[in-house]
C-alpha cells in the first residue's frame, strides 16, 4: 500500500504545474499525494490526477486570508492519515511544521520563490517582517528544503549557514521532457484574429503581477504598428493590459489562464516568447521564471531580463536575447534580432536545449530531499 503525503499549496492547485509534476514524481516513488489547496472564485472544477481537496476561506487576500490559510491547512493535516508533508512556499509552511512535528513526520519544504524579498512585499516593512520572523523561526530546524535555482540557494544558505539541512537542494521549474515537439490543432492566429504572417510575441505567467514586464511589453507594442502581442495569465499586470486592448486594434489580445497542453500549442505558434519580469525586488533579482523554460520546449525563441539566472541561460543555450534595458527601444532592438534569424535557426537551438533543460534531470532531488527528510524526522 502506497504511503500517504501531504502537499500543500495556497492556490486552487489547477495550474500549478509544479505542484502536479513534483506529485508525479513521488507516485513514482511509492508515495500518493493529497493535494491541499483553495477554492478561489475563479477556480474551475478540479483536474488533478490525484486526490485533492480545497479550503474555502472568507477572505481572497490580506492578513485575514493569510490567518485564516493557516488555520484552516492546520485543521486538514490533523483530519488526514499521511506519512509525510511536502509544504510549498512559506505561506504553508507554519501548519506543515505544526503538524509535522505533533504527528512526528517528516517534512520537505520547498521554496518556489525567495518569500520575502517578493514583489508584494517591498515597500511593506511590517508585513515583511511577519514573514520574515515567521521563515527565521522554521526554516532553521528543517532538514531538507528545495528552492528553484541556484541563486536563491545560496541566497537561502548565505541567510542560515547553520540550518539543519544544509544548503537547499535546487529543482529547476522545466516542463517535462517531450518526445516529440509541440504540435497544435488549432490554428490560433486564425482563432485570435491576427494575420498569417504578423510578428506574433507572447508574453505568459500564471501570475503576472507587479513587475512583471507587462506594462513594458505594451508600451513597446504602441511603437511597433508590425507586431502583434497575446499576454496569458492573471494578476494586477494582466488586469491592467485587459483595460488597454481597445487601443490597439487587435493587436494586443489578452487571455485567461488556459490548460497547460492548450497554452503550449498557442506558445508554439508565437515568433517570441517575453520574459520581462523587472529586477526591482531581490525575488526576481535571482528568479529564473517557469516561462523561460516553457518558450525553449514549445521551439520559440526568447527576449529576457538581464538577470543573472536568466542570462546563464540564454548566453549558454544561445535561444534568444536579453534586453539592455526595458525601454521600447531596447525590446524592440532584442525582438528585431530574434527575428532576423528564420524560424528553422531557433527551432535547431531551442530543441538542443529542451534536451538537456527537462523535469528529468532535475526530479531526482525530489527523492534525495524525501531521503534526508525521513533519515532526521
Amino acid at each position: 500500500m502506497a504511503k500517504r503525503i501531504a502537499v500543500l499549496v495556497s492556490n486552487d492547485l489547477n495550474h500549478d504545474q509544479r505542484v502536479l509534476k513534483t506529485c508525479a514524481t513521488l507516485e513514482t516513488e511509492g508515495w500518493e499525494p493529497i493535494l491541499i489547496g483553495r477554492e478561489m472564485k475563479e477556480s474551475r472544477p478540479l483536474e488533478v490526477p490525484f486526490l485533492a481537496r480545497r479550503l474555502r476561506l472568507p477572505f481572497q487576500r490580506g492578513f485575514g486570508f493569510y490567518a485564516f490559510l493557516q488555520v484552516a491547512m492546520l485543521r486538514a493535516l490533523f483530519k488526514v492519515q499521511v506519512e509525510a508533508i511536502w509544504a510549498n512556499d512559506l505561506d504553508t509552511l507554519l501548519p506543515a511544521f505544526i503538524a509535522a512535528r505533533v504527528k512526528d513526520l517528516p517534512l520537505v519544504y520547498d521554496s518556489h520563490e525567495y518569500f520575502t524579498e517578493a514583489a508584494g512585499l517591498t515597500g511593506r516593512p511590517f508585513q515583511r517582517g511577519v514573514w520574515l520572523q515567521l521563515e527565521r523561526s522554521i526554516f532553521p530546524r528543517i532538514a531538507a528544503v528545495i528552492t528553484v535555482n541556484e541563486g536563491i540557494a545560496d541566497a537561502y544558505f548565505e541567510r542560515y549557514p547553520r540550518a539543519r539541512g544544509g544548503r537547499p537542494l535546487v529543482v529547476r521549474n522545466m516542463p517535462r521532457k517531450r518526445v516529440k515537439p509541440v504540435r497544435t490543432s488549432i490554428d490560433w492566429k486564425k482563432r485570435l484574429g491576427i494575420p498569417t504572417h504578423a510578428q506574433l510575441l507572447i508574453l505568459q505567467g500564471a501570475y503576472l503581477d507587479k513587475d512583471r514586464g507587462v506594462v513594458q511589453a505594451v508600451h513597446a507594442l504602441r511603437t511597433q504598428v508590425a507586431w502583434y502581442l497575446v499576454i496569458v495569465g492573471a494578476g494586477e499586470e494582466w488586469e491592467w493590459a485587459r483595460t488597454q486592448e481597445d487601443q490597439f486594434e487587435g493587436r494586443l489580445v489578452v487571455l485567461p489562464k488556459m490548460p497547460f497542453d492548450e497554452l503550449c500549442g498557442l506558445t508554439a505558434s508565437a515568433d517570441v516568447g517575453l520574459s520581462l519580469d523587472q529586477g526591482v525586488h531581490g525575488n526576481y533579482i535571482m528568479s529564473l521564471p517557469n516561462k523561460l523554460f516553457d518558450y525553449i520546449h514549445a521551439g520559440t525563441p526568447v527576449v529576457a531580463s538581464p538577470m543573472p539566472e536568466v542570462i546563464n541561460v540564454v548566453d549558454e543555450w544561445k535561444i534568444g536575447r536579453v534586453v539592455k534595458d526595458f525601454t521600447p527601444a531596447a525590446i524592440a532592438e532584442a525582438v528585431d534580432a530574434v527575428l532576423a534569424y528564420p524560424t528553422s535557426h531557433w527551432t535547431a537551438l531551442c530543441s538542443e536545449a529542451a534536451a538537456a533543460l527537462h523535469w528529468g534531470e532535475e526530479e531526482q532531488q525530489i527523492t534525495q530531499a524525501l531521503k534526508q527528510a525521513q533519515a532526521n524526522s
